[in-house]
């Protein structure tokens, strides 16, 4: 199965990554981004940890839905993402 390209929109920001790549993966791979969002405490960056949805480090928002794990949200084209540090 080939990747296709798709857009999604990150902080309104348009962002090109490949079908099948999870959100997570596409901040890290196409926006070079490590930390997307920060501890409520002490102001810790945090972003993809453990990859498979056991640890809520890489939380986002999609398509208006908070809370959600970047690491377990599948890329869809024109689907629109927000970060806690945008």
């Amino acid at each position: 199965m080939t990747a296709k390209p798709v857009t999604i929109t990150v902080d309104g920001e348009s962002v090109r990554t490949e079908s099948g790549r999870s959100v997570a993966a596409a901040l890290t791979l196409e926006q070079q981004r490590t930390a997307w969002r920060s501890t409520r405490f002490n102001q810790e960056p945090r972003g993809l940890f453990c990859g498979i949805g056991a640890c809520f480090d890489c939380l986002i928002t999609v398509d208006g839905t908070p809370g959600l794990r970047g690491c377990m949200v599948q890329v869809e084209d024109g689907m629109s993402v927000e970060t806690d540090k945008s």
